[in-house]
């Protein structure tokens, strides 16, 4: 992606890599009409003609904003070194951090993190690994959490991908004192419409939240979870498994593309291949995604 100028903002994609599990092993209910619909707008060629044929393929990227002498991360991926179940991110070593100083930015040029919400893929590189120990990878950075997530991967005894981003990813930067917990509709950066601020998306995890921002230019949406792959343009009704709450996190999908479309924001999702960012369009009773380049 293409450095996307709004006003006074400047956002850029950091990326880290990419996973392409089987399609029907994340969303039921796609057709073989579903696909050809998407083919007409969509290049991808991990899709096929049918689900059996094609790969969810999701990139995993951050993106950095800029306004106001400000840097923030938005989401931080898998991180290196992090015990994972899913083969493709398990105690992986990927190019992130090369890749953010192909920006001309190291970790010290961060000054504050937004994670969307605490899953193990928007975590990951909160910390990285120094001498044994799990350390805050943005040491000047101050690190926004969702209470409501921090709270209830806080409770979890199941030992799954999320409680290990849990204990290997939040808590130590919780522990060293960089991490403030936050509610959704909070502005983080002057003011909400004016700024940068937090509305809620709860759905996908309890305290999921969008990220918005606006600086004398079109507004930005970095809406995290809430829609996963272009697919989810044609068929928003249908739910995937990672989904906490399928219901919930249907309709905030559907609101959250019919206030995208009408407004006609910026969108930043955290999973679209490259080149990511762009807009999303009414198309009869769907939606339908145009890339920005």
């Amino acid at each position: 992606m293409k450095p996307v100028t709004l006003g006074r903002m400047r956002v850029r994609k950091l990326f880290e890599m990419e996973s392409a599990p089987p399609f029907s092993m994340i969303l039921q209910g796609v057709t073989d009409q579903d696909l050809a619909r998407l083919a007409t707008w969509n290049v991808d060629d991990t899709l096929g003609a049918t689900p059996d044929q094609s790969a969810f393929t999701m990139s995993m990227h951050s993106y950095v904003l800029e306004l106001d002498g400000l840097r923030i991360l938005v989401d931080a991926c898998n991180g290196d070194h992090k015990h994972r179940s899913i083969p493709d991110v398990d105690r992986v070593e990927t190019p992130f951090l090369a890749n953010l100083a192909a920006l001309d930015l190291t970790t010290d040029d961060i000054d504050l993190v937004l994670c969307t919400h605490l899953h193990f893929d928007h975590v990951g590189w909160n910390t990285r690994l120094e001498n044994g120990k799990w350390v805050p990878t943005f040491a000047n950075a101050r690190y926004l959490f969702s209470r409501s997530d921090f709270e209830h991967f806080g409770e979890q005894d199941l030992e799954d991908d999320h409680l290990r981003a849990f204990r290997d990813s939040v808590l130590p930067v919780y522990e060293a004192g960089r991490a403030e917990l936050v509610e959704a509709d909070i502005a983080v950066h002057r003011e909400i419409g004016n700024g940068v601020w937090l509305e809620p998306a709860f759905g996908h995890s309890p305290g999921n939240f969008s990220v918005l921002a606006r600086a004398d230019g079109e507004q930005a949406l970095f809406w995290g979870d809430v829609v996963h792959h272009p697919i989810q343009m044609v068929r928003p009704e249908l739910t995937m498994i990672f989904d906490g709450d399928p219901e919930a996190a249907r309709d905030v999908r559907l609101r959250t593309l019919g206030r995208a479309a009408d407004e006609e924001m910026v969108c930043f999702p955290a999973h679209f291949r490259d080149p990511s960012a762009g807009r999303v369009l009414r198309d009869g009773d769907v939606y339908r995604y145009r890339f920005l380049e």
